[in-house]
Protein backbone atom coordinates (compact mmCIF):
# COMPACT_ATOMS: atom_id res chain seq x y z
CA UNK A 1 0.00 0.00 0.00
CA UNK A 2 1.66 3.24 -1.10
CA UNK A 3 1.94 6.19 1.23
CA UNK A 4 0.46 9.59 0.40
CA UNK A 5 3.90 10.86 -0.57
CA UNK A 6 4.39 7.94 -2.95
CA UNK A 7 0.98 8.56 -4.54
CA UNK A 8 1.96 12.18 -5.14
CA UNK A 9 5.42 11.28 -6.48
CA UNK A 10 4.89 12.67 -9.99
CA UNK A 11 3.52 16.06 -8.90
CA UNK A 12 5.64 18.53 -6.91
CA UNK A 13 2.61 20.57 -5.80
CA UNK A 14 0.88 17.46 -4.44
CA UNK A 15 4.07 16.42 -2.68
CA UNK A 16 4.30 19.85 -1.05
CA UNK A 17 0.67 19.57 0.07
CA UNK A 18 1.41 16.15 1.61
CA UNK A 19 4.41 17.53 3.49
CA UNK A 20 2.41 20.48 4.85
CA UNK A 21 -0.49 18.18 5.76
CA UNK A 22 1.80 15.76 7.55
CA UNK A 23 3.14 18.58 9.73
CA UNK A 24 -0.42 19.43 10.74
CA UNK A 25 -1.21 15.77 11.22
CA UNK A 26 1.81 15.16 13.45
CA UNK A 27 0.91 18.04 15.77
CA UNK A 28 -2.72 16.92 16.07
CA UNK A 29 -1.73 13.27 16.58
CA UNK A 30 0.66 14.25 19.40
CA UNK A 31 -2.15 16.14 21.09
CA UNK A 32 -4.42 13.08 20.67
CA UNK A 33 -1.73 10.89 22.23
CA UNK A 34 -1.56 13.10 25.31
CA UNK A 35 -5.35 13.09 25.66
CA UNK A 36 -5.42 9.31 25.22
CA UNK A 37 -3.08 8.80 28.16
CA UNK A 38 -5.39 10.65 30.57
CA UNK A 39 -7.64 8.09 32.30
CA UNK A 40 -10.84 10.16 32.10
CA UNK A 41 -13.70 8.26 30.45
CA UNK A 42 -14.68 9.76 27.09
CA UNK A 43 -12.08 12.55 27.12
CA UNK A 44 -10.02 11.00 24.33
CA UNK A 45 -13.08 10.43 22.11
CA UNK A 46 -14.12 14.06 22.52
CA UNK A 47 -10.59 15.31 21.85
CA UNK A 48 -10.22 13.02 18.82
CA UNK A 49 -13.52 14.24 17.36
CA UNK A 50 -12.54 17.88 17.93
CA UNK A 51 -9.10 17.34 16.42
CA UNK A 52 -10.47 15.56 13.36
CA UNK A 53 -13.15 18.19 12.82
CA UNK A 54 -10.37 20.77 12.43
CA UNK A 55 -7.73 18.53 10.80
CA UNK A 56 -9.83 17.20 7.92
CA UNK A 57 -10.83 20.67 6.62
CA UNK A 58 -7.20 21.81 6.94
CA UNK A 59 -6.01 18.85 4.85
CA UNK A 60 -8.80 19.46 2.31
CA UNK A 61 -7.63 23.07 2.02
CA UNK A 62 -4.00 22.04 1.42
CA UNK A 63 -5.17 20.01 -1.59
CA UNK A 64 -7.51 22.72 -2.93
CA UNK A 65 -10.52 20.62 -1.93
CA UNK A 66 -12.18 22.73 0.75
CA UNK A 67 -15.83 23.48 -0.09
CA UNK A 68 -15.12 27.20 -0.62
CA UNK A 69 -12.20 26.37 -2.95
CA UNK A 70 -14.33 23.98 -4.98
CA UNK A 71 -17.09 26.61 -5.24
CA UNK A 72 -14.59 29.02 -6.83
CA UNK A 73 -13.74 26.61 -9.66
CA UNK A 74 -15.34 27.00 -13.05
CA UNK A 75 -18.44 24.79 -13.44
CA UNK A 76 -16.73 22.20 -15.64
CA UNK A 77 -13.81 21.72 -13.24
CA UNK A 78 -16.20 21.68 -10.26
CA UNK A 79 -18.13 18.85 -11.89
CA UNK A 80 -14.88 16.95 -12.51
CA UNK A 81 -13.98 17.29 -8.83
CA UNK A 82 -17.43 16.11 -7.72
CA UNK A 83 -17.20 13.08 -10.01
CA UNK A 84 -13.71 12.29 -8.71
CA UNK A 85 -14.95 12.52 -5.11
CA UNK A 86 -17.75 10.08 -5.96
CA UNK A 87 -15.31 7.69 -7.66
CA UNK A 88 -12.89 7.76 -4.73
CA UNK A 89 -15.81 7.24 -2.36
CA UNK A 90 -14.69 9.66 0.33
CA UNK A 91 -17.29 11.19 2.63
CA UNK A 92 -14.85 13.86 3.82
CA UNK A 93 -13.26 15.35 0.69
CA UNK A 94 -14.77 18.68 -0.30
CA UNK A 95 -17.46 18.60 2.38
CA UNK A 96 -18.31 20.77 5.33
CA UNK A 97 -17.22 18.67 8.29
CA UNK A 98 -19.80 18.05 10.98
CA UNK A 99 -19.51 16.09 14.20
CA UNK A 100 -21.81 13.38 12.79
CA UNK A 101 -19.64 13.07 9.69
CA UNK A 102 -16.51 12.66 11.84
CA UNK A 103 -18.20 9.97 13.95
CA UNK A 104 -19.35 8.14 10.83
CA UNK A 105 -15.90 8.28 9.26
CA UNK A 106 -14.08 7.31 12.47
CA UNK A 107 -15.75 3.91 12.47
CA UNK A 108 -12.84 2.94 10.20
CA UNK A 109 -10.55 3.14 13.22
CA UNK A 110 -13.05 1.86 15.78
CA UNK A 111 -11.08 -1.21 16.87
CA UNK A 112 -8.02 0.88 17.61
CA UNK A 113 -10.13 3.30 19.61
CA UNK A 114 -11.65 0.47 21.67
CA UNK A 115 -8.16 -0.90 22.40
CA UNK A 116 -7.08 2.55 23.50
CA UNK A 117 -10.06 2.82 25.87
CA UNK A 118 -9.27 -0.50 27.55
CA UNK A 119 -5.52 -0.03 27.74
CA UNK A 120 -5.43 3.33 29.46
CA UNK A 121 -6.80 1.93 32.74
CA UNK A 122 -3.74 -0.28 33.24
CA UNK A 123 -1.31 1.82 35.29
CA UNK A 124 1.62 3.36 33.38
CA UNK A 125 2.13 0.69 30.69
CA UNK A 126 -1.52 0.93 29.68
CA UNK A 127 -1.33 4.69 29.44
CA UNK A 128 1.71 4.39 27.18
CA UNK A 129 -0.15 1.90 25.00
CA UNK A 130 -3.21 4.16 24.91
CA UNK A 131 -1.07 7.15 23.92
CA UNK A 132 0.65 5.13 21.18
CA UNK A 133 -2.62 3.81 19.83
CA UNK A 134 -4.19 7.29 19.97
CA UNK A 135 -1.29 8.75 18.00
CA UNK A 136 -1.33 5.91 15.47
CA UNK A 137 -5.10 6.06 14.97
CA UNK A 138 -5.10 9.78 14.17
CA UNK A 139 -2.05 9.40 11.92
CA UNK A 140 -3.67 6.50 10.06
CA UNK A 141 -6.94 8.40 9.60
CA UNK A 142 -5.11 11.51 8.36
CA UNK A 143 -2.85 9.56 6.00
CA UNK A 144 -5.84 7.77 4.47
CA UNK A 145 -7.62 11.10 4.03
CA UNK A 146 -4.56 12.56 2.29
CA UNK A 147 -4.54 9.58 -0.09
CA UNK A 148 -8.21 10.25 -0.90
CA UNK A 149 -7.41 13.92 -1.55
CA UNK A 150 -4.54 12.98 -3.85
CA UNK A 151 -6.71 10.54 -5.81
CA UNK A 152 -9.42 13.18 -6.22
CA UNK A 153 -6.92 15.86 -7.29
CA UNK A 154 -5.33 13.46 -9.79
CA UNK A 155 -8.60 12.18 -11.25
CA UNK A 156 -10.03 15.69 -11.55
CA UNK A 157 -6.71 16.93 -12.96
CA UNK A 158 -6.78 19.65 -10.34
CA UNK A 159 -3.73 21.90 -10.35
CA UNK A 160 -2.61 23.17 -6.97
CA UNK A 161 -1.06 26.60 -6.53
Amino acid sequence: MPTALQLAADDAALQAAVIRSRKLLHKRAMFAAVASAVPVPGLDWAVDAALLSKLIPAINKEFGLAPEQIDQLDPGKREQVQKAVAMVGSVLVGKFISRDLIIKASTKIGTRMATKQLAKYIPLAGQLVAASVGYAAIRYFGEEHMKDCIRVAQQAQLRLN
